[in-house]
């Protein structure tokens, strides 16, 4: 049977063609997704600027001894004293502070600041000039001279914490590659560059060097062992690059949910398309298998048969898709690095196991589905063999019902957890929701198709005549078959309909929660990255100006009651509970923002004080002191002095600026929003406060579309991501769409020429498969509104409080549309090209 399966690959090559691209790309995709996850689960990132150090010690990231994972926003910088205490370990040669702050020129835009110890670490290495060992000298990164046109000996101005300084080019140095990776590298004094920063006593890493002869791994354990107890981790190897960017740690564990989702999605989509385009293709052969069982051929032999041809198929395109599949999961990578999603130094990193995952999920999908096919070709007794093959009696099944009717509850239990969840969790629950749908519509699809076509079976007729007539009743006799032709019909517009309008629902969100509380006219910001909070007292002196408020977004954590204690790990202790949180100052809050005291009062926000969202306030009264942790890690006891409302999973806890502003990376206010005076437009309180520019150099005023863009910025980002998602899954849902109209096209040959032999002109018969391509993409758009209203519906509940997505309903005529086009173009070009034929060919006529 074996020998009889590979010859008969040559004999059904349109059928085999189509399963081998499903298999094919459906491996590459799972691969791909799952090279992915193993990148997320190394979260490796090899160091650039600190590569010369073997050994990075820098601040500890990780919210210790709680249930889930959480990582510090915010840099946590360590003691400079700790410096000399590494110096002494044995087997150590040097141990060098490494401290970066943001700046900017003047004339030159934004750059990066460090004391002259920082250069090497990388290293950097003098080409012109001296180093700067003075106040008032600076070495600037080749590159960026290059850039600027500067060279040694000219005077720059530099932005830096707030104010403005001038400097002397003392020299120019060049990094690896002619400058690294780093194109705004400036140096200073080491001294002076803490001064500056406002950094003097702290660091944020110590790169270490190992003594001739010492072995890396053992110094550094030395290492772990003095520092045991200080909030520190000791890097080394790909780690090392943590310590360059903290969102390596922050978010770079971001990555194992996107890839689980999206190697998920990947892995539904490819198991739904294998299974039905393998199911179609030995469907189609189901009178050859007929005839097999009347010539006397096993249960058992037809099962070897069918196994051994999609085993040999399957084998083939799966070991052919290990060479693509891990250049796309890196593919990926880049793309969301460059989309900003995830942080750009993480390093691709995958072994074998996606590989063998990828190929094992595609190897017993087609396993699967050959085996449920044989079964039922096996089962069929050799005197009903015929008769099954041409009327299709047994169209459905009690396990698929059973099955589909557990998937539907499925998909209401996750319909259930849509609507329950805050507005920026639900997509998460919706997205495997929609799946569940999927399957459940695609198992009970047969059912759905025979009621639509007797319900359309008449209309059908009357209006396309004899044509229509004949294809209701191939429909009709053949359910199955058309129902296999409609699940990638369903799964393309069912999922590019729910994942489009889930991305343009949860932007409306999220643009409709940043609205209601903008209030302000003007925002305040600074080239050098941050302003100093007293300018804000400034700002509100200013012609003009009605109120202005400090704004500072991190996010922090509520403290449990019980106390966290070493040695509870994951799922363990308790967990904290984090929000977002914003530093305020309490004058003007009100006239510059939306948010409004629920019960207390927001002018009381002053020195160790919170005011908490109300939901997370239900346990507490005010005057109550709420044990919290800043961004960076530092534990703080606030007394709750007010409640706020807010939108349903846009909650934010308000924190005096004065509190907030020296535990953020930047230790500045990035804005202050201003409101107008009555009388005082827009464009004339930008002007008046463009005059501060004089007072605090680098400062930048505009008016809120600037803040609005940059909204819409972001969520133009997390939308690109979805995009991504959206054009990989539905393209190869689509693609295996074409490849099943195709197949269930091509297969009908001799059906085509059988009735063109009895009087059809081609004509006709393409009319016929006209209107069987129109039911087939009716069916299917059905199917798939029904798996996208099934997600969609309780998503917007969630969101926006409606029914209704967000989004243009242009999104919805678009894809029917072309959904509708793909189904009927590919039918009737399959159908053109077997009708050109001779008839007499194919009944073995001959001129």
């Amino acid at each position: 049977m074996i020998r009889i399966a590979a010859r008969t690959l040559r004999h059904h090559m349109s059928g085999f063609i189509v399963s081998f691209v499903a298999l094919f790309l459906g491996a590459v995709i799972v691969i791909g997704s799952g090279g992915l996850l193993e990148t997320g689960i190394h979260n490796a990132a090899p160091p650039h600027r600190l590569a010369a150090a073997p050994i990075v010690v820098t601040g500890d990231q990780r919210y210790k001894y709680t249930q889930k994972d959480l990582v510090f926003p915010e840099r946590l910088r360590i003691d400079a004293e700790l410096t000399e205490k590494i110096a002494k370990v044995p087997g150590v040669a040097a141990a060098v502070q490494d401290m970066s702050f943001p700046a900017a020129l003047v004339k030159g835009g934004k750059v990066t600041g460090h004391g002259w110890s920082s250069a090497r670490l990388s290293p950097y290495q003098l080409t012109d000039g001296t180093a700067p060992t003075e106040d008032g000298q600076i070495v600037l990164g080749k590159a960026l001279a290059d850039r600027t046109g500067l060279t040694t000996g000219e005077r720059i101005q530099l932005l830096v914490h707030g104010t403005q300084k001038g400097y002397q080019v003392s020299g120019l140095a060049a990094g690896p590659d002619d400058g690294g990776d780093d194109e705004s590298d400036v140096f200073l004094a080491d001294a002076e560059a803490a001064r500056v920063a406002d950094r003097v006593g702290t660091t944020d890493n110590i790169g270490v060097f190992p003594a001739s002869g010492a072995n890396t791994q053992e110094v550094a354990s030395a290492i772990r062992a003095v520092l045991d107890g200080s909030p520190v981790t000791v890097l080394t190897g790909d780690t090392r690059g943590r310590a360059e960017d903290p969102d390596v740690v922050a978010d770079g564990s971001d990555l194992i949910p996107l890839a689980a989702a999206f190697g998920g999605l990947s892995a539904m989509v490819t198991v739904f398309v294998v299974a039905g385009t393998l199911g179609l293709s030995i469907q189609q052969r189901q009178r050859e298998m007929a005839l097999l069982r009347t010539i006397g051929s096993t249960p058992g032999q037809l099962r070897r048969l069918i196994l051994g041809e999609t085993l040999f198929l399957a084998v083939v395109a799966t070991g052919l898709a290990t060479i693509p599949g891990p250049r796309f999961g890196r593919w990926l990578l880049d793309a969301f690095a460059d989309a900003g999603v995830v942080p750009g130094s993480i390093a691709y990193r995958a072994g074998s196991v996606p590989v063998i995952v990828g190929v094992g999920t595609a190897l017993l999908t087609a396993i699967g589905s050959a085996y449920i096919a044989a079964q039922a070709a096996a089962r069929t007794r050799p005197i009903e063999a015929l008769a099954e093959a041409t009327l299709q009696r047994r169209w459905f099944s009690a396990f698929r019902l059973i099955v589909g009717l557990l998937c539907m509850a499925g998909g209401a239990a996750l319909a259930w957890g849509t609507a329950g969840s805050a507005g920026p969790d639900a997509a998460g629950v919706a997205t495997p929701a929609a799946m569940v749908w999927a399957a459940a519509f695609g198992l009970l699809g047969p059912v759905v198709v025979r009621a639509m076509v007797a319900v359309l079976r008449r209309p059908v007729g009357m209006v396309s005549g004899l044509a229509g007539q004949l294809a209701a009743h191939n429909a009709r006799a053949r359910t199955a078959r058309l129902a296999s032709a409609v699940m990638p019909v369903m799964l393309a517009s069912g999922l590019a309909v729910g994942l489009i309008y889930m991305q343009t629902t949860q932007s409306e969100g999220a643009e409709r929660a940043f609205d209601e509380n903008l209030r302000a006219d003007a925002v305040v910001t600074s080239a050098s990255g941050g302003l100093p909070l007293d300018l804000v007292d400034t700002v509100r002196r200013q012609p003009g100006v009605a109120a202005a408020s400090a704004q500072i977004p991190t996010t922090g954590y509520i403290e449990p009651d019980e106390p966290m204690r070493p040695g509870e790990g994951e799922d363990a202790g308790p967990q904290p509970t984090e929000l977002s949180m914003q530093g305020v100052t309490p004058q003007g809050l009100d006239r510059t923002t939306a948010y409004h005291a629920a019960s207390g009062s927001l002018t009381a926000l002053s020195g160790d004080s919170v005011a908490l969202p109300a939901t997370y306030a239900k346990d507490r009264k005010l005057g109550d002191l709420v044990p919290m942790r800043l961004g960076d890690g530092t534990q703080v006891k606030l007394k709750l002095v007010a409640t706020v409302e807010g939108r349903r999973g846009y909650e934010t806890a308000l924190v005096p600026a004065s509190v907030l502003v020296g535990h953020t990376d930047g230790a500045l206010v990035p804005q202050i929003m201003v409101t107008a005076s009555a009388g005082t437009d827009r464009a004339r309180l930008v002007a008046s406060l463009a005059k501060l520019a004089a007072l605090q150099p680098g400062l930048r005023v505009s008016d809120t579309d600037a803040l609005k863009a940059a909204q819409a910025e972001a969520d133009d980002t997390q939308a690109w991501m979805a995009y991504l998602v959206l054009g990989v899954v539905v393209g190869y849902a689509t693609l295996s769409l074409i490849n099943t109209q195709v197949l269930a096209t091509t297969e009908r040959r001799k059906e085509f020429m059988l009735q063109r032999l009895i009087g059809a002109t081609r004509c006709q018969v393409l009319q016929m498969m006209a209107v069987e391509a129109s039911l087939v993409a009716l069916a299917g758009m059905v199917l798939g509104l029904l798996v996208a209203g099934a997600t969609l519906v309780p998503l917007s509940m969630s969101v926006l409080g409606t029914a209704l997505p967000g989004g243009s309903p242009w999104i919805l005529v678009v894809v029917l549309a072309a959904a509708a086009a793909l189904t009927l173009t590919t039918t009737l070009l399959a159908a053109g090209a077997v009708l050109r034929g001779r008839p007499g060919d194919m009944a073995g006529i001959k001129d």
